[in-house]
């Protein structure tokens, strides 16, 4: 008999709840059969779209709701009682919830009729994807509220998503991935069982709705292993730890997108060939099958997908389940070797890696030393790519290329979405109008329910919904809870990962590789060994301005110029743009290297030019990101000294170049 098809998913969602409705209608008619809701970061972050703090973020990188008319446009003739729905949606994880449930309510639909997931794992937050808000212990006290919620009212739903897609992305080897994850859907479940609103006798029923959204590589038979480890690891959990005796409780539940980390802007029509190859990691083992998929699109390290890319990717997941014979057999793999042998492997080590974890008070408790060693992994991945040990098709090597029929003859702005920058003007206007149109009293009651019941330790979710059904909006919901919980500064990894992997003549050793710096980091060595020799050594300032949390390569450039003999100021990440201003004024830096990747670059680098004109700071600045080559040119005509996109994968060449940039800034000076 022929195994059903997992859920069909393309993650999206851009510039306004209406736009992104559309699109969504478009997917399912093409045969998609769930949503997966991607938020833009104000939303993620808990701002309102006429907040300072989402200048230039808004409808970038997902859909913007702030409110429940919002809610409202964004699933406009979607029937909810029949669809699947994953929102993808952490710090503000209970309070789209709410919305989506007063919405259904709204409709006569129940919240036990609803289905779907929210992602609300925030521990990767904190280490890879950087969308938090509250501390650990404030927001895994929501988790908890949430998850006893749903149990109890919302059986159908997945209050929980642990997320190990992220922590992929940041540079985890797959034991890391495996443990890491496991580690965090233990403190949750261990606070859970703490909680007085989950009995003894409830509690196999919330190991039951504990589901997993998990990356898949390039490397498909290891990462097939990885999940076969994933499967054996938690069953031995549930049944060792939780003592479930219900197989079907202890069943790992997950979903998965597929490696974007490994897609490339040069040579971008090989993506393809990657992401099916990708997709085999987590289909090819019935055992171990995703029971959700969602692909990237073959131009995503260009910039946002256009619905025909999306489409694209739908038809590669159409094409394995209708097409193949994949789901007509039995596990392929029982029985095989050389699988059972490297599954054995992973699960020792991601066992051994995971008792470390809990030795140190868990994944809530040890996030510092948790992302100290992402950083070190991504750095061990990043030097492996550059010694060209980690061979990647296109970027290190292979690099001769026809030009693209896929872009050949086609301005850059036409191959990928470029949301419009009226979008955020529109959105600013609707919210003064929905704040002046609601009942102000009823939003203040609202509010003061919420505030009690985060401060007398009740349940929030109740509050949430009466407060979306008040009309309250996302900023107002994160706001009040800031105000108890207060706000949350993550580790950035970076200083204490500087004393790890140094060999004894202090250079750097990816561990069990042969790889060795590349001869441009040894360059950048001797050119920053001659600026300190000339004067003082080079002082670099690392910002990265506005929402966006993706934070690996900052880290990364951060690590080799203290390396290379630079002196570093990072800050980590949202920083505003007078932030930055101000600490250049107070530092004093040679140079200025600002890190974007929501696509705000040509609000927020303006902004900071002007401030460093307006404050007397005439130093070079150089910014990354995902940034189209017509942006590219702007961003030059405003002074912008050199621009690097991922294509620039060598970490020593940019810092030669740093070194350069100061050298000619010195030899100006009188």
């Amino acid at each position: 008999m022929k195994d059903e098809p997992w859920v069909m998913r393309t993650y999206s969602g851009h510039s306004s709840a209406t736009a992104s409705n559309l699109l969504y209608k478009s997917n399912l008619a093409k045969g998609q059969t769930g949503l997966s809701i991607a938020f833009d970061l104000p939303t993620q972050l808990g701002y309102d779209p006429d907040s300072k703090e989402a200048l230039g973020e808004v409808g970038r990188v997902g859909v913007p709701i702030a409110h429940i008319g919002h809610m409202a446009q964004l699933l406009d003739g979607i029937p909810l009682e029949t669809m699947n729905t994953s929102m993808t949606i952490n710090a503000t994880a209970p309070w789209l919830l709410g919305l989506y449930i007063a919405y259904g309510q709204n409709n006569r639909l129940s919240a036990d009729q609803l289905q779907g997931t929210t992602q609300n794992d925030i521990v990767k937050e904190y280490l890879s994807r950087g969308t938090y808000i509250f501390p650990p212990l404030p927001s895994l006290r929501l988790i908890v509220d949430m998850i006893a919620f749903c149990v109890k009212n919302t059986p159908r739903w997945n209050p929980i998503n642990i997320c190990s897609y992220h922590l992929q992305e940041a540079g985890a080897t797959p034991v890391q991935e495996v443990a890491y994850s496991l580690a965090t859907a233990i403190g949750v479940l261990d606070a859970i069982g703490s909680s007085p609103q989950i009995s003894k006798e409830e509690l196999p029923l919330v190991v039951g709705r504990i589901s997993f959204f998990v990356n898949s590589g390039i490397r498909f038979i290891e990462e097939t292993c990885k999940m076969r480890a994933f499967v054996d690891l938690w069953d031995r959990i549930c049944r060792e730890r939780y003592k479930v005796d219900d197989p079907k409780f202890r069943r790992f539940r997950y979903g998965v997108q597929v490696n974007s980390l490994g897609l490339t802007e040069e040579q971008p029509e090989n993506n393809i060939a990657r992401i099916v190859l990708q997709t085999l990691g987590v289909t090819l083992s019935k055992s171990a099958r995703a029971r959700a998929m969602q692909l990237p699109c073959w131009n995503e390290a260009l910039g946002l997908p256009r619905p025909w890319d999306q489409q694209w990717s739908l038809r590669i997941q159409q094409i394995l389940a209708y097409e193949t014979d994949l789901l007509e057999y039995q596990d392929i793999f029982d029985g095989s070797r050389a699988i059972s042998e490297k599954t054995s492997q992973l699960t020792q080590a991601a066992w051994e890696e995971l008792q470390d974890i809990l030795d140190q008070g868990g994944a809530f408790i040890a996030i510092d030393e948790l992302k100290r060693r992402l950083v070190q992994s991504q750095k061990e991945r990043t030097l492996r790519i550059e010694s060209g040990e980690l061979k990647v098709v296109g970027v290190n090597c292979f690099r001769q290329t026809v030009p693209s029929p896929l872009e050949e003859g086609l301005d850059p702005s036409q191959i990928v979405l470029r949301p419009k920058a009226e979008v955020e003007v529109a959105l600013a206007k609707e919210m003064k109008l929905w704040r002046k149109n609601r009942d102000q009293k009823a939003v203040y009651e609202a509010l003061a329910n919420l505030s009690k019941a985060a401060k007398k330790a009740e349940n929030i979710m109740p509050a949430t919904i009466a407060l979306a059904h008040a009309k309250g909006t996302t900023g107002e919901w994160a706001q009040t809870l800031r105000d108890i919980f207060g706000e949350y500064t993550a580790p950035t990894g970076i200083s204490s990962t500087l004393r790890i992997g140094l060999g004894k003549d202090n250079s750097l050793q990816a561990n069990s590789t042969k790889s060795s710096l590349s001869t441009k980091r040894e360059d950048a060595k001797s050119k920053v060994k001659s600026l300190a020799a000339s004067g003082n050594p080079p002082r670099l300032l690392l910002g990265k301005p506005g929402l966006d949390g993706h934070s690996n390569g900052a880290e990364q450039i951060a690590i080799a110029a203290r390396d290379s003999g630079f002196e570093v100021i990072y800050q980590g990440i949202r920083l505003t743009p007078e932030q930055i201003v101000q600490t250049a004024i107070e530092e004093d830096p040679d140079i200025i290297g600002l890190s974007i990747l929501s696509g705000s670059h040509l609000e927020l680098v303006p902004q900071i030019i002007k401030g460093l004109h307006s404050g007397g700071i005439n130093i070079p600045v150089v910014v990354g990101g995902i940034i189209p080559s017509d942006d590219q040119k702007q961003l030059k005509d405003l002074g912008v000294a050199a621009i690097y996109t991922p294509k620039d994968f060598s970490i020593g060449d940019i810092i030669c170049d740093l070194a350069d940039l100061i050298k000619k800034q010195r030899e100006k000076k009188p």
